[in-house]
């Protein structure tokens, strides 16, 4: 056997081989490489930088399904009217959308320590934007409703109509911004802590819940509603504002649109009834309550919170404030569950978010954003009565016996707004009834892999594979690769005799 390299110099093979080589060093070195548009993703923390609780939030998804969140470190905030002390923490995570990798986070939250310069005051609140401009909403909402409770003389003799007002001036606020709120809006639910009691306001499918320990047991008791269609109450509400509650299959046709039996958000939650305009397929809001979303207001959805007041006692260990990416296949009674099997709520926080992200992909093959706080109540005497204020809570209540698409059971009961809405009705009429037109430092942010990459990569083969499978690039560099060793094996037995 002789090799005759005929037309073809000596030279070509060194050539291959040294491009190959070069190939593969890049792949080892650069296993990131071709994340999406162009930006890279860590896949471990980075060092501590800043402040203690400075944060940032590495960038979008790449290639390799990781989840990414921005975590607060662990706080105290001493409430000295009382003798207790809030320890709590706070966890946002962009949602994960396979068509959209770049898309923005909409949610964000407030955390507010010594209102009005109070020691003993205290603010958490969770806004979930949707809708093209949700992010923008989300954050005005977040930045804005505060300033409005804050700058209210009467808030520490009334805050449930100081509440109230602020809601209503921060939707007249947003109303009248530069974002186009027509279609887009939040969600809020907040929660003021004033000395040994909490003060709830929720618009919108949000939730806050606390945690009540009976006997050897920690019961979760939801601190407010969602304010869904699926609630006869609210369902009610909108239809005498003229608006027209249907699931997207009826709305298409595929469903009779005058059988209307929808069921429960566990067994109707992945096609919820929605509401629309007359003669129209806008503009499908899932919510009943929320603070912009101008059009939606003329079919009945209302900026005006529910608010529920509790006393605490010693029996009352933690509550969650948190967005429905959390709730939306987690009962409270399980978010309860997780975060009191942990003492550290940041561990808690994590926890839980990652659960939901797991179920969210599950279930969906995406996940939703996801924000939740969880304060931690340490050191609270029994020096009052015990559970929801009498004098403060009206008798409607509300039970719910199944949490969205997860299963639980707890109550709330809420003040009326009737009484309310009377008492800050001027200047705000128009929002009344149915309108007829339309912190400062924090932590690194911590890189979680999703369930299908559980682990560090750490052996070269492993490497190597991830970097052929996990983004466009190395993708197109591994077809060159495997070209120039066809076209080196073709010369080869071009040239065997």
């Amino acid at each position: 056997m002789q090799l005759i390299y005929s037309s073809h110099p000596p030279l070509i093979f060194p050539l291959c081989f040294f491009l190959q080589a070069l190939f593969l060093a890049t792949l080892l070195l650069f296993p990131n490489m071709g994340c999406v548009h162009g930006k890279c993703c860590t896949r471990y923390p980075p060092p501590s930088v800043g402040g203690s609780r400075d944060y940032r939030e590495l960038g979008p998804f790449c290639a390799q399904r990781k989840h990414i969140l921005t975590q607060t470190s662990l706080q105290f905030v001493p409430v000295p009217s009382h003798n207790f002390t809030l320890e709590y923490s706070v966890l946002t995570q962009r949602g994960y959308y396979p068509d959209s990798p770049d898309k923005e986070n909409q949610d964000s939250f407030c955390i507010r320590t010594q209102f009005q310069g109070n020691p003993s005051v205290h603010f958490f609140g969770v806004y979930d934007g949707h809708g093209e401009f949700g992010s923008q909403c989300s954050n005005f909402v977040k930045d804005r409703l505060v300033e409005n409770l804050s700058s209210d003389t009467a808030l520490l003799e009334d805050p449930v109509k100081a509440y109230t007002s602020a809601f209503l001036k921060t939707n007249d606020d947003l109303h009248n911004n530069e974002i186009d709120d027509s279609m887009s809006g939040t969600t809020a639910i907040t929660v003021l802590v004033i000395g040994d009691t909490l003060y709830v306001a929720n618009a919108g499918d949000s939730r806050a819940v606390l945690a009540v320990k009976d006997g050897n047991r920690v019961v979760a008791e939801d601190l407010s509603s969602d304010q869904t269609p699926f609630r006869r109450d609210e369902y009610e509400r909108v239809k005498l504002c003229g608006a027209r509650v249907l699931s997207v299959d009826q709305v298409e046709g595929h469903k009779d649109p005058d059988i209307q039996t929808w069921g429960d958000e566990e067994t109707q939650g992945d096609d919820p009834p929605r509401l629309w305009v007359q003669n129209g397929m806008v503009p499908g809001a899932a919510f009943t309550r929320s603070v912009g979303d101008k059009l939606a207001e003329t079919i009945g959805v209302i900026a005006v919170p529910e608010v529920s007041t509790v006393q605490l006692t010693p029996n009352h260990l933690f509550f969650v404030v948190a967005s429905d990416g959390v709730f939306e296949f987690l009962s409270s009674q399980t978010v309860v569950d997780m975060a009191a099997s942990y003492s550290d709520p940041r561990d808690a926080c994590a926890a839980i978010a990652g659960e939901s992200y797991k179920l969210w992909l599950e279930h969906e093959g995406r996940t939703d954003d996801i924000t939740i706080i969880i304060v931690q109540i340490k050191g609270l005497s029994n020096s009052g009565t015990s559970g929801l204020r009498s004098g403060e809570i009206n008798a409607s209540t509300v039970t719910r016996t199944k949490s969205k698409r997860g299963k639980g059971a707890s109550e709330i009961s809420v003040t009326s707004e009737l009484d309310v809405y009377r008492s800050v009705r001027n200047g705000f009429s128009d929002l009344q009834s149915c309108p007829q037109h339309v912190v400062s430092t924090r932590s690194p942010a911590i890189v979680v892999p999703s369930p299908a990459c559980q682990r560090p990569i750490d052996d070269w083969r492993e490497r190597l594979y991830g970097s052929f499978t996990q983004s466009p690039c190395t993708f197109l560099l591994a077809g060159f690769w495997f070209e120039v060793h066809s076209w080196q094996l073709n010369i080869f037995f071009q040239n065997v005799e």
